[in-house]
This record gives structure tokens, C-alpha cells and sequence, in this order.
């Protein structure tokens, strides 16, 4: 079989994994219907969730992954929005408009704090419900609490805060995720509020993020955004670079501005320096100087190399399969429907729970993977 039809089976597989597998998995044991609320994680083996906790992002991030699921006709996936939504109404908005970050089982807050990166997901919820619930009460949801970040978050010093208390290192991962909520928005809701605040994000990521002389993207920053160095050099996560390349290519989609003279950068470091050249995996982090800083390789990382993969201008069906096949390593070991967390350097599984945060990475890694092959109408790929 040669690598353009490999592709394009891998992404049919990765597919039906979700739909066949996955998304059944995580509505049947993930969900705590009868409390009203999302478990952290499932148990490779029992596919019981042991967490005492709950978390802000995790249900916003469910939000997403069953919007996206009821898209396909799983049943039950609109049952899991509302009853997401309902949680976010109802357990963690606070009365000042922000949202609690932490609850207990029952769902009692334990933890009030604002923190901008759970924030940014509680944006991306409620742009994603609107494929399953009223729009108006969302749209209205929505510009609040852009409002309340806005009032309560903006940074003088440019981009908001880490959060309430504010904290440092400011980050640049909280921005990247308020620029993909805002794009959910923007084309959720049709309010250019949205779209001027994607604008802003971007012009951050090129101004302050993105270190010109390297091409690198920083991940720590002090508090007037110079990025936080060890011997000279700064932290690279060679995800976040294959993340922003799938957010700038979303961005030139609906803005006339767009900023994809930069991809070609964050693309050629992670090409060098982000890839085990035993698994193929990428790496979890590497410094600005192309050292390896984690040898490890999480499960995020692969999911968002697989979206710039498709999505790179000098994308091919070679590229995109191998993608795949290093997404396969966590897989296709695992029990139906989970993953292993971890690789280490050789390729061992960590055994830990499957986290319910990843199946947001996973939900997005693939169907955007794919989305991207139907439109560009490659054969194997079916809608």
C-alpha cells in the first residue's frame, strides 16, 4: 500500500476509533450522571475513576468532545452537553462572572480561584454546546465572560494575567488556548468581539511569544512577557509549536491578517529537534538549543503533530501517516476506547488511568486530521 492511501486509512481508523470506541467509552463510564458531573480519569483496567476531585477544565473540555460526538450520532452525546453546561451554570460560575477551578464529587466548590487557561476551555464550551443547545443563552454566556476577563485579567503589561490571585510564570499556554476558544466563537457566534481578541492573541504569540532570532516558541515568561531562561537557552514543547501551527492555519481561514509566515519556523525545529528517532514520537520538551530537556513522550504531543502535519504547507501523505502511527503507540496497546498516558524514551507505557483532559486532545487531533484530508477530497476518507 503506498503512503497516500496509508494516510488515508490511518485517519479512517483513527475515526472509527473515536466513534466506535472512545466517545461509547467515555459516555458510558466517564460520565457520573447520576451526580451530574465528569470523572477525572479512567482505570486501564476496572474503567473506574478513583479521583476524589473534580476539575473546571475537564468538564469544559467534555463539553467539546460531546458536541463533537453528538455531531456523528452517538447517542446519549447531547445528554453529556447539557449536562456539562449544567454544571458550569450551576456548580462553578461564581457571582462575580468568573468560574470556580476545583469541586468535590458532589459537586461543592473546593477551590474558587480564577485561572485564565480554564477559563479559555470554559469560552470553548460554550461555543461548542451551541451545536447541541439554544444558541442565544451561549452567545450571551459567551460575551460575559469575555468581559469578565477583560475587566478582570487584562495584563498592563500586554495579554491577561496567569489568574485571581495572579501568579508567576505568566505562560503562554493560556493564551493559546483563549485564541482557540475565541476562533470557536468567533465562528459560533458571528460577534467580531471574538475574531479582535483571536487577533490580539496572534499578535501576541509574534510579538512576545515567538523568540525571532531562534524561531522557538517560549513557554515561561516573567512578568513583562521576557521569557524565563537556564543557562542562557528557554524551554520548547515541541506540541505547543505543532498546536500553534493548527491555530495560525485556523486564524488565516478567518481574518484577512493571518500570521503563517511563522509556521514554517515552528515547523522546521520540531522537524530537527522534536521527534525520538526511535518511536517517531515527539517529545514532551526540548531546549531552544535543540537539547532534550524530557525524554519522555506524552500522548498531547502526538495529537497536535498530527494536526500540523496535515495542515503544513509542505504536508505529505507520509507525513501524515507516520503521525499516525506514532498516535498508534498509545492506542493500540490499551484497552477499547482508552490510552496509555505515557511513553518513556523506549517506548514503555506508564499504566497510569486514562485522563479525561486527553480525550479533548484526541477528539480534536483527529477530527481536524481528517476534516482537513475530506475537504482537500483524498481517497479512503469518508465524511
Amino acid at each position: 500500500m503506498d503512503q497516500y492511501h496509508l494516510a488515508a486509512e490511518s485517519s479512517s481508523k483513527a475515526l472509527a476509533w473515536l466513534r466506535g470506541e472512545a466517545w461509547p467509552t467515555w459516555l458510558r463510564h466517564g460520565v457520573d450522571w447520576e451526580r451530574g458531573g465528569f470523572h477525572e480519569s479512567l482505570d486501564l483496567r476496572t474503567l473506574r475513576s478513583t479521583a476524589p476531585f473534580r476539575r473546571l477544565r475537564v468538564a469544559a473540555r467534555q463539553v467539546f468532545v460531546f458536541a463533537e460526538a453528538h455531531a456523528f450520532g452517538t447517542p446519549r452525546a447531547a445528554e453529556a452537553v447539557e449536562l456539562g453546561i449544567a454544571f458550569l451554570r450551576g456548580r462553578a460560575r461564581r457571582r462575580d462572572g468568573g468560574y470556580a477551578r476545583c469541586f468535590g464529587l458532589d459537586g461543592e466548590v473546593t477551590d474558587g480561584s480564577i485561572d485564565l487557561y480554564d477559563h479559555a476551555f470554559v469560552l470553548l464550551a460554550l461555543a461548542s454546546a451551541g451545536r447541541v443547545m439554544p444558541q442565544d443563552p451561549l452567545r450571551r454566556e459567551a460575551l460575559d465572560l469575555l468581559r469578565f476577563l477583560d475587566a478582570r485579567l487584562a495584563h498592563p503589561l500586554g495579554g491577561y494575567a496567569e489568574g485571581l490571585p495572579p501568579a508567576l510564570p505568566r505562560r503562554q499556554n493560556p493564551h493559546m488556548h483563549l485564541l482557540e476558544a475565541c476562533l470557536a466563537a468567533a465562528e459560533a457566534f458571528g460577534e467580531g468581539i471574538f475574531l479582535q481578541r483571536a487577533a490580539e492573541m496572534v499578535e501576541l504569540f509574534l510579538s512576545r511569544f515567538r523568540q525571532v532570532g531562534s524561531g522557538t516558541l517560549a513557554e515561561f515568561f516573567d512578568e513583562a512577557l521576557l521569557p524565563q531562561r537556564e543557562n542562557g537557552r528557554h524551554l520548547v514543547e515541541p506540541g505547543h509549536h505543532c498546536e500553534w501551527v493548527w491555530l495560525l492555519h485556523w486564524y488565516a481561514r478567518l481574518s484577512t491578517g493571518g500570521a503563517t509566515g511563522a509556521i514554517q519556523g515552528l515547523l522546521d525545529f520540531v522537524d530537527r529537534h522534536g521527534i525520538n528517532p526511535r518511536l517517531g514520537t515527539a517529545y514532551d520538551g526540548v531546549w531552544s538549543d535543540g537539547g532534550l530537556q524530557a525524554c519522555g513522550s506524552r500522548l498531547w504531543p502526538q495529537t497536535e503533530r498530527l494536526k500540523s502535519e496535515t495542515l503544513r504547507p509542505d504536508a505529505t501523505a507520509a507525513g501524515i501517516a507516520r503521525a499516525h502511527a506514532a498516535l498508534r503507540l498509545y492506542l493500540d496497546p490499551a484497552p477499547p476506547g482508552l490510552w496509555h498516558e505515557r511513553l518513556d524514551e523506549a517506548g514503555r507505557p506508564s499504566g497510569e488511568p486514562a485522563p479525561a483532559s486527553s480525550l479533548y486532545h484526541l477528539t480534536a487531533g483527529i477530527l481536524v486530521s481528517h476534516r482537513e484530508l475530506v475537504m482537500r477530497g483524498d481517497p479512503g476518507c469518508d465524511g
